[in-house]
């Protein structure tokens, strides 16, 4: 591992990890502002170890999940520093995927990133994703990320104010960037059992790498900068809504497709689990309650 990796590695880690201060600051505001007879909800925060067969460190991170707030019904914001080697089914899946037919041979791996996912109270503000990531082996390395809304009850004009926030902050990186990126969230959210989309969209990008790690990684971090400005204007214009019984049953059963889709589907979840990452942070994902009908 390269000097130069190493201090690609430490950038990448930090900055995921101050995006999370700095969201799980501004989720906390929101708590102290909209006020009930609920108690402003506060973010609970454990660190994640993570061992390698023969007991060695093989990292870990924080999870800060809020429970039960004014605001947030449950929200969590994970970030990871990750590394040690892969076992024989990440393997193949990495080969098959990228090509990387070296990684039998020396199947180490490094990743670090942030991965946020917010239930609401409210059947009006809609719930939402956002990862963005690193990964690194010996053979290739990339970024990964973006973010997508998924309200219960869709309001066009709040798809519009999310969408129009991630195209601004993907424009210095090139015009087709946007289209191309919400293209591929369009494709990667969907649920195939069930005929439709997860939810309203958003952008979405994988196995980046330009070959300029500096450029790739300004991107990764204007993706994660768009996240506040994309979203809380929506929770703070829906927090007053009313909504009664008919929306919360509504809300419960798009939760349902929402869990379907992170156990069937999701490759973040499916990666965290086969390399022995804590299984409560990767499944922090997972709605507080869903229906099925």
């Amino acid at each position: 591992m390269t000097d130069t990796f190493i201090s690609q590695k430490t950038d990448a880690s930090g900055w995921f990890r101050s995006l999370r201060d700095d969201i799980v600051t501004r989720f906390e505001a929101l708590e102290q502002q909209h006020v009930t007879d609920v108690p402003a909800g506060q973010f609970e925060v454990s660190e994640t170890k993570r061992t390698s067969e023969d007991g060695s460190d093989a990292g870990g991170g924080l999870m800060s999940v809020m429970r039960g707030g004014r605001v947030f019904e449950k929200v969590g914001v994970n970030v990871s520093t990750v590394f040690g080697t892969l076992g024989t089914r990440a393997q193949e899946a990495m080969a098959a995927r990228k090509g990387l037919r070296g990684m039998c041979d020396d199947p180490r791996f490094w990743a670090a990133g942030i991965s946020l996912v917010a239930h609401m109270q409210n059947p009006h503000c809609p719930a939402v994703h956002m990862n963005t990531r690193m990964f690194w082996t010996p053979h290739a390395w990339w970024f990964g990320g973006g973010s997508d809304l998924n309200p219960c009850i869709e309001y066009p004009e709040d798809t519009a104010q999310f969408h129009g926030v991630l195209e601004q902050h993907c424009a210095p990186h090139g015009a087709d960037l946007y289209p191309r990126y919400k293209a591929w969230a369009d494709e990667y959210f969907y649920v195939p059992h069930r005929k439709r989309a997860r939810g309203v969209g958003g952008i979405f990008f994988d196995d980046h790498c330009t070959g300029d790690w500096d450029k790739d990684f300004t991107l990764t971090q204007d993706v994660g900068r768009a996240f506040l400005p994309a979203y809380v204007p929506l929770v703070e214009a829906r927090l007053g809504q009313s909504w009664d019984a008919a929306d919360r049953e509504v809300q419960l059963i798009h939760r349902g497709l929402y869990a379907e889709y992170n156990l069937v589907y999701d490759r973040g979840t499916r990666f965290g689990l086969e390399t022995g990452h804590d299984p409560d942070a990767v499944l922090m994902s997972l709605p507080p309650l869903a229906k099925w009908t």
